[in-house]
């Protein structure tokens, strides 16, 4: 009980790595709604965190890949691989230490990353 707690204090916006808030910041500048961080560290071996997003649009959801990508870019971060850029419908950035997602509403609710994740700590933005 104790070390559930402690890893979920240790969980809050302000703890969260730099590139982690970067995308975060990059994503609600172009207005992505329903914004969440899940905490993957205790649950899988593949990448820390997941951040989930979604825009109303293809383009929109192009405006917040560009935008996440130009804003790490600059902070010399890179991402091993992206996915999903030609419909627009999921987009996916792989940052090793962080997955970044981009849906549109329609493949959130059918793919329903947050519901598979459902034991992941969540923070809310």
């Amino acid at each position: 009980m104790v070390e559930t707690e402690e890893r979920v204090k240790k969980f809050a916006k302000r703890s969260l790595p730099k590139e982690v808030r970067t995308s975060i910041k990059a994503s609600l500048a172009k207005k992505a709604e329903d914004l969440c961080v899940l905490d993957l560290r205790e649950l899988t071996s593949f990448t820390d965190f997941f951040i989930i997003m979604q825009g109303n649009s293809a383009r929109q959801n192009l405006a917040i890949y560009e935008n996440i990508k130009e804003n790490l870019a600059s902070e010399k971060i890179k991402p091993f691989g992206i996915e999903g850029l030609e419909a627009a419908e999921w987009i996916l950035l792989d940052y090793g230490s962080f997955v970044v997602h981009i849906f549109s509403k329609r493949a959130r609710e059918f793919y329903a990353l947050e519901k598979l994740w459902a034991d992941a700590p969540r923070l809310d933005y």
